[in-house]
């Protein structure tokens, strides 16, 4: 590693921890983590009692490959981005994500006071971040850090999220041509419900892990 990289972990490693630290503040179960391979690990041991476990579609979880691993020890994936499924069948599977036994997700933002910031389509992930399942593990890469308001943490997830992610599920919308979100009002417009956790949510057994890693978009 060259000193250029280790002292840009050492930063961004200071921003996780305050992150961590101000989540704690808030009541959530948080913890800091070095890189994915750890986060791997920590996801597979917390699921040990989980018979159902719903991916909400983030590429944070879907980038540690976890499925096979999680479908190999005899649990239930509800996956609604699997291949070849009808509309109907993604829509009763993101239902039943709400009631799963761990649900696995990342978060579009996280401001370092604490703040967890999301944007959504449909809005089943972001609900079943915050009352549904019996356990929700958020995932959160150090580029979703934001030092400043939650108006930041929206501006973040519209300029840096919300394009590429549109681009990804092939939408036709203004931005996966240009690039820039237009504030459109397409048809296929994915932010559509905007959701703010500022604590932890009363009756939620929610983990948040910050890791020192890019992660997602």
């Amino acid at each position: 590693m060259s000193n250029t990289e280790e002292l840009n972990n050492w930063a961004y490693a200071q921003k996780c921890k305050k992150a961590v630290e101000n989540l704690k503040k808030n009541g959530f179960d948080a913890l800091y983590c070095h890189n994915g391979e750890e986060v791997f690990h920590y996801i597979v041991n917390e699921s040990e009692p989980a018979k159902s476990v719903g991916f909400g579609g983030s590429l944070s979880i879907a980038d540690l490959k976890l499925a096979d691993k999680l479908k190999g020890m005899g649990k239930e994936i509800l996956n609604h981005g699997a291949p070849g499924l009808s509309p109907e069948e993604k829509l009763a599977i993101t239902r039943r994500q709400l009631t799963c036994d761990l649900f696995l997700t990342g978060s579009n933002a996280v401001t370092l006071s604490g703040v967890l910031v999301n944007i959504d389509g449909n809005g089943n992930r972001a609900a079943a971040m915050f009352f549904g399942p019996q356990k929700v593990i958020v995932v959160v890469g150090r580029n979703k850090l934001v030092d400043g308001s939650i108006e930041d943490a929206v501006q973040r997830v519209r300029t840096y999220a919300s394009p590429p992610n549109a681009k990804r599920l092939n939408l036709s919308t203004p931005c996966t041509t240009t690039g820039f979100c237009s504030d459109c009002n397409s048809p296929q417009r994915i932010c559509r419900v905007t959701t703010i956790i500022e604590k932890k949510p009363r009756n939620t057994d929610i983990k948040v892990l910050v890791v020192n890693e890019d992660m997602g978009l």
